[in-house]
């Protein structure tokens, strides 16, 4: 079994659910009092989104690569990012490391991929709903056609992460907020809907709809634990299967 590396604390509400998710989806798999091998280092969020919220990416890649060296040098085989909108930071990460990073939009596409869908909405952060480096890499990378909110919607969402999910806060309003966005997705043409932020997990319920729903948390908590046993393999650009 191959050594997990998890790069957390953005927020710890979602690293609590990638822990959980790794372990049980070990357990499940060997049985018995399995576990998985795993090495985490979590970050204090709050100056982190404080560099994100000034546009200081640079400085922020800093505290991550800080971090994913401990990661490295504590034994881990692979890392994961465990957030979404940091990726934006993918590319530092992994040219600081020798350890391969699981890009948590390739994770996400390989599952699309393989559910033969091809216009996918997009939930996240502002960052990665508007930026290149989380809906350009599926687009480009995978051939999908990635819709995204109208821009009230956008905000909408993105205060609803920070201001209430990032800290456990779980609003029946906030809730039906969800709800409204995502049909209006659906409406827009949508065949399925990423979860793009690790924390929407949290106030989503993917049986509430009728179309595929793609937490990105489990994707990326399960796909680890294949690599980790080695029934999928991973270098720095793909998924093998």
């Amino acid at each position: 079994m191959k050594t997990i590396g998890l790069l957390g604390g953005m927020s710890w509400e979602s690293s609590i659910e990638y822990y959980r998710i790794i372990n049980q989806v070990t357990r499940q798999k060997l049985g018995g009092l399995h576990s998985a091998k795993s090495v985490m280092v979590s970050v204090d969020f709050a100056p982190i989104e404080q560099l994100q919220s000034q546009d200081r990416w640079d400085e922020a890649a800093m505290e991550l690569i800080a971090s994913a060296l401990q990661i490295q040098a504590a034994g881990a085989d692979f890392l994961l990012i465990a957030t979404n909108t940091m990726h934006k930071l993918y590319p530092q990460v992994q040219d600081a490391l020798n350890i391969p990073v699981l890009h948590i939009a390739d994770a996400t596409a390989h599952k699309i991929k393989k559910a033969g869908l091809e216009r996918i909405g997009l939930l996240g952060t502002i960052y990665s709903m508007q930026q290149d480096f989380y809906k350009g890499r599926l687009e480009e990378k995978y051939g999908l056609e990635i819709l995204i909110p109208g821009l009230e919607d956008q905000h909408q969402v993105n205060q609803i992460i920070f201001d209430e999910l990032v800290i456990g806060r779980i609003a029946d309003q906030s809730r039906e907020v969800f709800r409204g966005v995502i049909h209006r997705l659906i409406a827009n043409g949508a065949q399925g809907i990423i979860l793009g932020c690790t924390e929407i997990p949290l106030i989503v319920d993917p049986s509430e709809f009728e179309l595929p729903i793609f937490d990105t948390t489990q994707i990326h908590a399960e796909l680890a634990v294949e690599i980790a046993l080695g029934e999928r393999k991973l270098d720095t650009s793909m998924i093998v299967d």
